[in-house]
């Protein structure tokens, strides 16, 4: 893989975190005495934060504001992300190994910036980034290059060589629409896609290990 700037989706792909927000969803309809349905998780992967709310509240009918829902997410997965939650193995070794050679590194995630900026910081690595990226900073989610194309200016880096490493099948849309290349990365939450996503990534791997 030849590229001079790499851009990670944080759930699923460099965290090992898909658990919390399925922990969360569950307990969420649970309060509003409600069961989550199956396809709820796969329906909302791609989305940004805010559209995912928006898309509960119209779905389900709910009888409360956009704000108020973000607000309790938030409120939810914040602890949980600062003490729990951790790096996926070898994404640690990765990230030093693109760092010493010389290789730009950013993120591009649908996860809130202040989420963002906790978990890295727990982990210990949020000054190993170079730029940091958020859904909430653009229009519209991952299904559309908006977000990537971000992340590659504020790196510095044209789209075409940047590497994206994303564990949705979704994304690919948006990448490709970015010009850039992708890399997907296993995980359990998307797993019933990875026959079809092995076909259409540039690269794929089971775990970071692969890449050291």
């Amino acid at each position: 893989m030849k590229f001079d700037a790499a851009i990670f989706d944080l759930d699923g792909t460099l965290l090992d975190s898909m658990w919390v927000w399925e922990a969360v969803d569950e307990a969420f309809f649970a309060a509003r005495g409600m069961d989550m349905p199956d396809d709820y998780v796969q329906t909302i992967l791609s989305m940004t934060f805010r559209e995912t709310a928006e898309y509960t509240v119209a779905h389900f009918g709910l009888n409360e504001s956009v704000e108020d829902i973000m607000d309790e997410w938030n409120r939810m997965s914040f602890d949980v992300y600062r003490e729990q939650v951790k790096l996926k193995p070898g994404a640690r070794a990765y990230l030093g190994q693109l760092r010493a050679r010389g290789v730009k590194i950013g993120v591009a995630t649908a996860q809130t910036a202040p989420l963002m900026r906790t978990v890295l910081e727990s982990n210990g690595i949020l000054d190993w980034f170079d730029a940091l990226s958020s859904t909430d900073e653009v229009a519209r989610g991952k299904t559309y290059p908006d977000i990537y194309l971000l992340a590659a200016r504020k790196l510095g880096v044209a789209p075409e060589r940047c590497m994206v490493f994303e564990d949705v099948l979704k994304t690919l849309r948006g990448i490709r629409a970015a010009g850039m290349q992708a890399c997907a990365v296993w995980d359990a939450a998307s797993a019933q896609d990875w026959d079809e996503i092995t076909q259409q990534f540039d690269v794929y791997i089971k775990g970071f290990e692969e890449l050291l």
